[in-house]
């Protein structure tokens, strides 16, 4: 398999994933803004959407879309429990917090990365992503991963779009439950492998 990512990108959760699921996988680093991978291949070509992750399986075919991705990488592993399994309340949850993530926080976060937002444009963004996170802290005071005691692809991407806090905002510490969470996470051996093959901590 090739990941078609770019360090620190929202590709963070697909690339976690596969390293947890000890999936091997080439790793292909795209320029977003030249639309080139790191060999000079043109991306849109790869991937027409033209943004990453893109996820290019074994026999060719081309997948795209994090929770997609993330459910496909947990679907080849059952054994490592990395979703609840298909047509159960608790996969469904695990839908449920993917599609949270992706259309409430993970796409708030696209004003604070554009140089053209306004000072009010950033603040409303920032507004709007405090009161998300004020859900999610509530709801990982008293347990240690999204679905409970076991870590999934969700929790693979909620890290990956609070890493972005550090450079954005807002603050984490203005909720312990975050801080924490994103410590306890960042410990896992996959994420500290794919963190590193990233080149985003040593």
């Amino acid at each position: 398999m090739k990941l078609y990512h770019a360090p620190g990108a929202c590709s963070l959760a697909p690339h976690v994933a596969l390293r947890e699921a000890g999936l091997p996988v080439d790793l292909v680093r795209v320029d977003l803004r030249a639309r080139k991978t790191a060999s000079g291949e043109d991306y849109s070509a790869i991937n027409p959407k033209g943004y990453v992750p893109a996820l290019q399986l074994d026999d060719g075919t081309l997948l795209t879309e994090i929770a997609a991705l993330l459910q496909y990488i947990a679907d080849r592993v059952p054994e490592k429990k990395l979703a609840p399994a298909a047509g159960t309340m608790e996969r469904y949850r695990l839908q449920e917090w993917l599609h949270f993530i992706g259309t409430e926080i993970h796409k708030a976060f696209g004003p604070l990365f554009n140089p053209a937002t306004t000072d009010e444009q950033r603040k409303a963004a920032l507004e709007r992503i405090s009161g998300r996170l004020d859900f999610v802290a509530k709801h990982l005071e008293n347990r240690p991963y999204l679905l409970g005691e076991a870590f999934t692809v969700a929790d693979a991407y909620l890290y990956t779009v609070l890493r972005w806090t550090r450079r954005t905002g807002p603050e984490l510490q203005k909720w312990p439950a975050l801080e924490a969470y994103v410590q306890r996470v960042s410990e896992r051996d996959g994420v500290k492998a794919a963190l590193q093959a990233e080149g985003l901590e040593k």
